[in-house]
């Protein structure tokens, strides 16, 4: 299984066997749609508006925000299979807009996704 995961502002140009899926609720900030050449972009996954809000993207709340960031995602079953999926056969690209590339949203979807296959 393949995933990286990458700044949307610090992105690469698409390769061959990518799938790239945008992670955020909200469009980044000064990016062109074109620009990204995503494949999808996954709304519905990004954590809600509360908790995002809540986060702040404060590093003291990181352990916090992936405990309840899981929870909310224990819903989304159906499309973390999908991706693990997806990521066996070719490399998934998890895009996120935020600054802090250690504390966010890509991170605990790789996470998850990465112990759906063990």
């Amino acid at each position: 299984m393949a995933i990286q995961i990458q700044r949307v502002y610090d992105l690469n140009p698409k390769r061959r066997g990518e799938y790239r899926v945008l992670v955020d609720r909200v469009w980044p900030r000064g990016v062109k749609k074109e620009s990204l050449n995503l494949d999808e972009w996954l709304k519905q996954i990004a954590p809600s508006s509360d908790l995002r809000k809540w986060f702040g993207h404060d590093p003291t709340r990181w352990e916090e925000f992936q405990e309840r960031y899981r929870r909310e995602l224990e819903a989304q079953g159906d499309e973390l299979a999908r991706l693990a999926a997806l990521a066996s056969k070719k490399t998934l690209v998890l895009l996120y807009s935020a600054r802090d590339a250690e504390h966010n949203q890509a991170i605990v979807i790789a996470k998850a996704i990465g112990e759906m296959e063990e």
